[in-house]
């Protein structure tokens, strides 16, 4: 399969370097001028966990192919579209009219409704998934991060098409476990207040390293807060009775188990300690007070870490 993964991003690099370990033909799109700014390599310091509970460690120098055009008649199969929240209705409205043939899988983390998110974007075009990876390139250049082995997919009420169908193989044939959901739109939703949740306590912090087990309890609580508000965007949380084990079970258990998870099991400690984009968590936590003021709902843990991400305060 010809593969476009749009920008060069932390999901975008990961990603892409396992598809194309799998036999799949990978370019990257950039923004003109990116190409030569970026090199022809990437530099790999990967916890691949798609087949060891604990990971096994890649470093390696990746010699990639970027374009800095992308024109309606290309013959890409698949484009993989993963962008910062903030940044995904510029990047939509780029591919609407470029789409050509291809599925377009959105790999994203949205707050939008996803119809609206993506209504630039060919409908029956469209596949809906979320990676399993994470981390940040560093000062040095080189991409730190995890692969764990579960990749999210799920649809808007509705069987997957043939198109998604075929989406999903590339990943298991790549070595990713699957995990499906028919509610789509509450899976992002969750996942997103979740993280809200949890960057009270790191932005605080100034760092996703180093949360106590006092800090996950802080965030697990203020996750708690943030249902009604999913709630209130029209979600049925009995479809996510899964997804909510960590954040209904009893505080005193719930804490610890995920502090352990997040500090101890390497491939989540790596994503934890690599991550590098402070501006990401800050627009998370802003995004989600602001819909929570809008819709009247009461968030007081995030109302009292406003200061962490408006910018007024810092560690």
């Amino acid at each position: 399969m010809k593969i476009l993964m749009f920008g060069r991003g932390v999901i975008a690099a990961a990603y892409g370097w396992a598809l194309e370990r799998a036999g799949h033909h990978v370019e990257f799109y950039v923004r003109p001028g990116r190409a030569a700014a970026y090199g022809d390599l990437v530099d790999l310091d990967l916890l691949d966990a798609r087949r060891r509970p604990w990971g096994k460690r890649v470093t390696e120098r990746w010699a990639v192919r970027y374009r800095e055009s992308l024109e309606p008649d290309h013959d890409f199969d698949l484009i993989v579209l993963s962008v910062q929240h903030y940044g995904f209705a510029e990047a939509a409205a780029f591919l609407g009219s470029r789409a050509g043939g291809a599925t377009i899988l959105v790999f994203n983390n949205l707050w939008v409704e996803p119809l609206t998110a993506t209504e630039d974007l060919p409908a029956d075009q469209i596949a809906w998934g979320f990676p399993g990876a994470g981390g940040g390139f560093g000062d040095d250049g080189v991409l730190r991060g995890a692969l764990l082995p579960m990749v999210f997919f799920g649809t808007l009420d509705r069987p997957p098409t043939e198109r998604e169908r075929a989406v999903r193989q590339v990943f298991r044939e790549a070595g990713f476990r699957i995990q499906e959901n028919s509610d789509f739109r509450g899976w992002l939703a969750l996942h997103f207040v979740q993280n809200a949740g949890l960057h009270t306590q790191s932005l605080k912090l100034g760092s996703l390293s180093g949360l106590t087990t006092g800090h996950v309890r802080e965030a697990v609580l203020a996750t708690r807060e943030l249902l009604p508000l999913v709630e209130a965007r029209g979600v049925d949380l009995r479809r996510h009775r899964k997804e909510l084990l960590p954040f209904r079970a009893p505080i005193w258990l719930a804490a610890p188990a995920l502090a352990w998870l997040f500090g101890r099991f390497p491939p989540s400690r790596v994503v934890m300690e690599a991550h590098a984009n402070p501006e990401e968590l800050r627009a998370v936590c802003r995004d989600t007070l602001a819909e929570a003021r809008r819709l009247g709902v009461p968030v007081p843990r995030l109302e009292a870490a406003e200061l962490y991400f408006t910018g007024e305060r810092t560690i």
